[in-house]
């Protein structure tokens, strides 16, 4: 379980396709403090710790977590978000992330809105519904807070805003237009979709 809120970015130090595909990941994390087994999500993805060193880690990624998330994130000198696993006791600055990415976006613009930055996201059909204006997504691996969603005849939209801050710490401040981006919907929007699906078949029936 996250928060959504970055503590660390990462480097892709070597990308091996074996059975699965390992990646050594460059960080500025304790890794004394940081055991084999322990969960990191990664760009909004979470990861097992398989190997690790004085300043990096090794996690593999199966066929099928290469296949759900953004194309091209895990190429060699790629840059990731990172957090670690959310402690009991610790601070809730975001919102709750699984690091299970519900669908991949597509960047469409990003302007300049005063200091900040807008940037308006398309969203995959099969979680348009999920996605509401003052609700939170994670957007690889950042907890945010959507400010506004279009529906039309080219799909859906959503717009948020990135503040400078936002873009110092994490990998949002190289988004450009094209710019595929891992998407993870709230949890609760998550589970209320799956009860209303099932209380849809129970009166259909």
């Amino acid at each position: 379980m996250f928060t959504g809120i970055v503590t660390d970015i990462g480097t892709i130090q070597t990308a091996e396709q074996r059975g699965d595909l390992r990646l050594v990941i460059g960080c500025a994390y304790e890794m004394d403090g940081v055991a084999i087994g322990a969960s990191i999500a990664c760009s909004g993805v979470c990861l097992t710790v398989v190997e690790k060193g004085p300043d990096w880690f090794a996690v593999d990624l199966s066929a099928e977590t290469v296949a759900r998330s953004a194309p091209g994130l895990w190429a060699e000198g790629q840059r990731l978000n990172l957090e670690r696993a959310l402690k009991v006791g610790d601070e809730l600055g975001g919102h709750i992330v699984t690091g299970h990415v519900d669908g991949v976006g597509t960047v469409l613009r990003v302007r300049q809105e005063g200091d900040s930055h807008r940037v308006d996201i398309a969203v995959p059909p099969a979680i348009a519904a999920y996605v509401a204006p003052k609700g939170s997504i994670a957007v690889n691996g950042v907890s945010l807070t959507v400010n506004a969603v279009t529906d039309d005849e080219r799909g859906t939209v959503f717009g948020f805003n990135m503040i400078p801050h936002t873009a110092q710490v994490t990998t949002l401040g190289s988004l450009a237009a094209g710019s595929a981006v891992n998407l993870e919907i709230d949890v609760l929007a998550r589970y209320l979709g799956r009860m209303q699906s099932l209380l849809g078949t129970t009166v259909a029936k």
